[in-house]
């Protein structure tokens, strides 16, 4: 899955650096939550707060639309209350809170709604994210409780998870832009066995900075 995504990214980047390119910052605050069943069972979920910080690209494509990759840290998590047992955090959990660290390459196109400095954009498109680090904490049946690094294998969490983006915002004429993101896991952050299956769920207001050459006919 990772080959399939990251060699057309690849290439079109590289294709990039020969075209007339525009590179922009971007950081803001987010709230962060998952979809999480077990079983088929929704369970019940409560939002935390994150932040993310990156860099964009934006590289013509066709009129309006461009090819827009981006790279960037997203501080992720959810907090979950278990109504039956599961292998994945403990099978006497009756709770999780969750803070993960990720890395995130998104593969995104870009519509701006005209070609004028100024102008409402939308980007869409698909991500890999990376689960560096994580940390989680529950409460247990036995009236214990647990506070301890995730741990990541093939019978533990996973690695590598999958979404998409869903963009929309505003650029002014001096590059400042702000946009609203939605961030929906399409990928499955478990790996074990008879365990839940976790879905990220994101939505952040960004602040941005347009760097160097515009690319504006």
């Amino acid at each position: 899955m990772i080959r399939l995504f990251f060699v057309p990214l690849f290439a079109l980047t590289i294709t990039a650096c020969s075209a007339q390119v525009g590179f922009n910052i971007f950081a803001g605050p987010q709230v962060t939550s998952s979809k999480y069943t077990i079983g088929g069972k929704k369970q019940e979920n409560t939002s935390k707060y994150g932040f993310q910080a990156g860099l964009a690209i934006k590289v013509p494509f066709e009129n309006k639309l461009y090819f827009a990759p981006a790279a960037f840290y997203s501080l992720k998590g959810y907090k979950v209350k278990l109504s039956q047992p599961s292998s994945n955090p403990d099978k006497l959990a009756i709770d999780n809170n969750t803070t993960i660290h990720t890395f995130e390459l998104a593969a995104l196109l870009q519509y701006d709604f005209n070609n004028r400095p100024q102008h409402f954009f939308v980007k869409f498109g698909p991500s890999l994210d990376f689960q560096l680090q994580g940390r989680e904490k529950f409460n247990r049946s036995d009236l214990t409780s647990v506070d301890r690094n995730m741990a990541y294998s093939f019978e533990k969490y996973g690695r590598y998870g999958a979404n998409f983006i869903f963009q929309f915002g505003y650029e002014s004429q001096n590059g400042i832009m702000i946009f609203l993101q939605a961030n929906h896991g399409i990928g499955n952050i478990n790996n074990a066995d008879f365990g839940p299956h976790i879905w990220h769920r994101v939505y952040g207001i960004s602040l941005g900075k347009s760097l160097g050459k515009k690319n504006k006919p």
